[in-house]
């Protein structure tokens, strides 16, 4: 049997036993397309197949490329790697640690390392912490302001994160959170330009991508697939502002989040991977210098920490983590194929993306399914045969 069809024949088994309503993946291998499949509908309701122009909504698939703008900066002399972020945003001048019911100054300062490596301390929304609340307080406020005159700036969004109680001291603990939307407030603080200026200027002009952006112009809004969630009913749209982010993206928004809020197709991601994988160059045109591109593409968690990515994702196990993105490091630990040095990350609603650098291959899933769900093992599925197929 085919790779094409094998593919075809995991995807087809998946969603029509219920996983999401649509799927499409692309597999390149040393500059060479070695599979496109699709299957399923980006709207139901409609009977609108999934396409190759299905633009999707990244959440936090936009991690990695915000990790690179500020490792481009970093290549440039702009940004310290190792300094205090309140050389940047000083509204991270006074942090505080609140844990175990008590609430003291932090020992330790937050880097631009700690952000890259989610070792900040600085939570999403969660009720298990007073971080968290906080957090949760600030998304709350974002939300109700969403679609007023007086929307949430990304700057502002930085200054009143900056009130946020740390869940642990800096560097101490791995915790997935809020760094990279501070990332994107530095790039902005740094470039003197806003975040979508800066990387359409660095990154998605000389990279072709021409369908990434952080809203879905109106010419283009019938290609952006809808979001689906399961219900004893089966599958049904749900209009979601998740972490203050507006559902149609139809507006250019205010809030430009480095750790959600792009939207992207997956020939267009594939461009980025592409330059990742041929060491900063895309085209012939060098877009990160090589010591950038293997920077940003190690793992940077301290040993004693690596443990806490598979207490937080199960099948992690194997993996370490940096620049916000999960990097192999023991491919013997691992519970998919993969080979020591593949990397990439995937976003909330299942998208997924991995570059496997010792083989060439480059792997990309597009879905749009709440919360992941079942199309998390669906990828794994995929990404075995294709590993099963190609690597060699």
């Amino acid at each position: 049997m085919e790779l094409y069809d094998k593919i075809y024949s995991v995807i087809k088994n998946d969603i029509d036993g219920g996983c999401t309503s649509g799927a499409n993946l692309l597999v390149l291998q040393n500059g060479e397309e070695k599979l496109y499949c699709e299957y399923g509908y980006r709207d139901i309701e409609n009977k609108i197949p999934m396409s190759r122009d299905t633009i999707f909504r990244l959440y936090s698939q936009t991690k990695p490329i915000t990790a690179a703008a500020c490792i481009l900066f970093a290549s440039r002399g702009k940004i310290d790697i190792a300094a205090d972020i309140s050389e940047y945003l000083p509204e991270f001048k006074e942090q505080y640690v609140n844990a175990n019911g008590k609430r003291v100054p932090a020992s330790r300062r937050i880097t631009v390392r700690d952000l890259l490596n989610m070792t900040s301390g600085l939570p999403y929304p969660d009720e298990n912490t007073a971080g968290g609340r906080q957090s949760g307080t600030l998304f709350w406020e974002m939300g109700n302001r969403l679609y007023t005159d007086d929307p949430m700036t990304t700057a502002e969004f930085s200054r009143l994160a900056g009130k946020i109680d740390l869940c642990f001291e800096t560097g101490s603990k791995f915790m997935y959170g809020i760094s990279a939307d501070i990332v994107g407030a530095l790039i902005e603080k740094v470039s003197e330009m806003k975040f979508s200026e800066f990387l359409k200027k660095e990154f998605f002009e000389p990279l072709e991508m021409n369908d990434t952006d952080f809203y879905v112009p109106a010419e283009k809004s019938n290609r952006l697939a809808k979001v689906y969630d399961y219900t004893e009913n089966g599958l049904r749209e749900i209009k979601t502002d998740h972490l203050g982010l507006r559902y149609m993206r139809d507006v250019p928004p205010a809030f430009e989040s480095g750790g959600a809020g792009l939207c992207s197709t997956l020939d267009d991601y594939s461009h980025f991977g592409e330059m990742l994988i041929n060491c900063g160059i895309y085209k012939g045109r060098k877009i990160l210098s090589n010591a950038a591109v293997q920077f940003l593409t190690h793992g940077c968690l301290k040993p004693e920490l690596i443990h806490q990515l598979s207490e937080v994702w199960d099948w992690m196990s194997g993996y370490t983590y940096g620049n916000f993105m999960r990097v192999c490091d023991n491919e013997i630990m691992t519970s998919l194929f993969s080979c020591k040095g593949e990397y990439g990350w995937d976003g909330w609603l299942g998208t997924f993306f991995s570059n496997e650098p010792k083989h060439g291959i480059i792997l990309l899933m597009g879905v749009q399914q709440a919360g992941v769900g079942m199309t998390g093992g669906l990828v794994r599925k995929l990404k075995n045969v294709v590993m099963s197929e190609l690597a060699y």
